[in-house]
């Protein structure tokens, strides 16, 4: 999934946590931490394979065709 799509569905999730009338404050604020978490540990991830995949580009171009079957391309 694209960054921005998956990015949008988070805030939309936010958004609609937020309004919901059935939740605490404190649920509220404890699912968009969790949110707010789960967004930079994606961003963290999303950064080391990129990381990962340009190391071994440098070791050779032949790895590519590898990094694309497993889905890194």
């Amino acid at each position: 999934m694209p960054h921005h799509k998956h990015h949008e569905r988070l805030e939309t999730l936010k958004q609609k946590i937020l309004a919901h009338p059935e939740l605490s404050e404190e649920e509220k604020s404890n699912a968009i931490k969790h949110i707010e978490e789960w967004y930079l540990e994606d961003q963290a991830d999303k950064e080391f394979w990129k990381m990962v995949k340009q190391k071994l580009l440098d070791i050779s171009a032949k790895i590519e065709p590898l990094l694309a079957e497993v889905g890194l391309i």
